[in-house]
């Protein structure tokens, strides 16, 4: 008798468990879900560049850059938020390599227009610039084409600026 006892609770305990499991194994499911969900929003305008047509913006002359002082803020922070999704993974901040040539000091050592021709027009640049052609021969990696706008690219030139301690 206290045998079936001990058995009768045994068996409850493990379905009490087991119903607990599903529960907790649902919960984290839909906080995944919904996490994954938020996370599709956030980036849904910035999708990646294998998922857009490729886009070749117009040669950027250099009377077509205009530097300010101070630095716009905003568009170093919009900028930076530029450089983490797509340029971090092959460039850091310092002056170390990582795919491509780090970015420490890189707008006292280039015009603005040349970067954002970099930036914007990576093929034309690598075909007709000898600095481009230089970059590729000692990064041997070919900079691929990021799909940034004229705007962005600008951006990512005042983080860059801001990078290079310009107030």
């Amino acid at each position: 008798m206290i045998f079936n006892k001990i058995k009768t609770l045994i068996k409850m305990q493990r379905k009490s468990f087991l119903v607990t499991a599903v529960l907790i194994s649902g919960s984290l499911f839909f906080a995944t879900c919904s996490n994954e969900e938020k996370s599709k929003e956030e980036t849904a305008t910035q999708k990646p560049a294998a998922d857009q047509p490729e886009v070749h913006g117009n040669e950027i002359k250099p009377g077509d850059v205009t530097l300010t002082s101070p630095l716009n803020q905003e568009s170093v922070k919009a900028g930076k938020s530029t450089y983490e999704l797509k340029c971090q993974s092959c460039h850091k901040l310092s002056d170390e390599r990582l795919v491509g040539p780090g970015w420490a000091g890189v707008t006292t050592r280039r015009e603005p227009h040349w970067i954002m021709n970099m930036i914007t027009n990576v093929e034309m640049m690598l075909e007709t610039d000898p600095e481009a052609q230089k970059l590729l021969e000692q990064c041997m990696v070919r900079m691929p084409n990021q799909n940034i706008s004229k705007d962005q690219a600008r951006e990512v030139l005042e983080f860059m600026r801001s990078n290079d301690g310009v107030k």
